[in-house]
């Protein structure tokens, strides 16, 4: 019996000024390498080479921690991605991400997080990330704006 482990769900938009094909590449793990930061580096397992495709599989080193993430789904058509990933004996995760077209050049990303702790030590590491998931709405979109400006 594992009892009550803790949940967390939280929800962020950002504005991507950009046309929404160029805003989907950037919500991919290679596409977001551009502008996620340094620790941001996904190794994959499927396929070779690596791509943004519904079923690829990656890691990703998070301190201590591996991440296994898989795609599950990349319907660029319906403007839906969905990402899970495991800490093993830690946490699971899932990553929603809703695109609404804007304008020909304004893209609005909608990101929901839903984190399950696995663990007594996976429930603290889920309330430090919900924490951090409140504040990377703003984070993101200083980050997407920087890239974009920086590319012109």
């Amino acid at each position: 019996m594992h009892g009550r482990r803790r949940h967390e769900e939280s929800s962020f938009e950002v504005v991507v000024h950009a046309p929404y094909a160029e805003a989907a590449r950037l919500f991919g793990p290679e596409g977001e390498r551009a502008w996620a930061g340094e620790d941001w580096d996904p190794r994959f397992v499927h396929p070779q080479p690596g791509r943004d495709a519904q079923g690829a599989v990656f890691t990703i080193q998070n301190g201590r921690f591996e991440a296994v993430w898989v795609i599950a789904r990349h319907d660029v058509e319906a403007r839906h991605f969905q990402y899970v990933y495991m800490i093993a004996g830690v946490m699971v995760c899932t990553i929603d991400v809703e695109f609404v077209l804007v304008d020909e050049g304004t893209t609005k990303v909608h990101v929901t997080y839903a984190r399950t702790a696995l663990s007594p030590e996976g429930d603290g590491h889920v309330a430090t990330m919900a924490e951090g998931d409140r504040k990377a709405g703003a984070e993101w979109q200083a980050a997407i704006d920087g890239y974009l400006t920086g590319r012109n």
